[in-house]
């Protein structure tokens, strides 16, 4: 599964599914949590089964309400049957947290004839100072875990802090710090990293930067909160022509079985030739889906 840009799509309103169906992204993410107003929900859960019935050419979905919140268990009862790619879970307190929503995913699954592990799991894995707290655990993954994501702006709420950025809008440290342990901790477990949104859509510029830095870090994608980052996301988290050149040319150095080569008049080693081989594996996949 090929996830570069992640756009979210409020399931309240008609005219914005509507249109996420012609989006390049290459996941849709229905919110049932932050952007539908509480009495708005149970249209909103009604107009996801619909979304649902119709094959899509992004894997659709859907994030669903805190464990533990009144909507937690309507959300599932009304989601699971329709047999969504995924669940994009806010505010869990830790892996443990995935551990039982899975339980409830699975009960429902085999109710509704469904095979058993296909709905994924992505989290928001930074919004409680207690998640924060037990991401080393996640090199145990819980089941069903296709990546990981984090969140600004729960937490800085959570910690009560004035903002999460500084005068040139990056972020704080702390903010940083918790970025790089969701990277970290998305990597040994074996899943993708997902940067957060950017939140001021008409910064282009800024998008962008963001956009490559985070791919250089080691991140797959990122979220996107307005169809119109979904472009520049997907550019800055695809390999470019001289990306899947080098790449070849570092592929074909260790055609001979040799631990390190020469490339360049620099000296490789089996590091290069995983990212390398990495690099080629993506573009294959990107090249698949299109």
């Amino acid at each position: 599964m090929i996830l570069r840009s992640l756009l979210f799509v409020p399931a309240d309103s008609e005219k914005k599914l509507a249109k996420s169906q012609s989006s390049p992204a290459d996941a849709l993410i229905l919110d049932l949590e932050d952007s539908v107003a509480g009495q708005n929900r149970p249209k909103a859960r009604g107009l996801v089964k619909e979304f649902l019935k119709d094959k899509h050419s992004q894997s659709v979905w859907v994030r669903i309400n805190p464990l533990g919140s009144e909507d937690f268990i309507r959300d599932v009862e009304s989601v699971v049957g329709s047999n969504p790619a995924g669940l994009v879970i806010p505010k869990p307190d830790g892996p443990q947290a995935l551990r039982e929503i899975d339980n409830h995913i699975s009960t429902r699954e085999a109710k509704a004839g469904l095979h058993h592990g296909d709905i994924k799991l992505l989290p928001v894995a930074t919004e409680t100072p207690e998640a924060v707290l037990t991401l080393g655990e996640y090199r145990n993954p819980p089941p069903r875990l296709a990546a990981m994501s984090w969140g600004a702006e729960d937490l800085s709420a959570a910690l009560g802090a004035a903002t999460n950025r500084d005068e040139n809008g990056e972020f704080l440290f702390v903010h940083k710090m918790v970025r790089a342990m969701v990277l970290i901790a998305a990597k040994a477990a074996g899943v993708d990293a997902i940067e957060t949104l950017h939140a001021d859509f008409r910064d282009a510029k800024g998008l962008e930067r963001v956009a490559r830095a985070a791919q250089r870090e080691g991140f797959s994608g990122m979220l996107a909160i307005h169809p119109d980052q979904v472009e520049t996301i997907n550019a800055a988290f695809t390999p470019s022509s001289a990306d899947i050149e080098h790449a070849k040319k570092v592929v074909a150095a260790f055609a001979n079985g040799a631990g390190v080569a020469a490339l360049d008049g620099k000296m490789l080693d089996q590091p290069h030739l995983k990212q390398a081989k990495h690099v080629l594996a993506l573009h294959e996949a990107i090249g698949k889906k299109s």
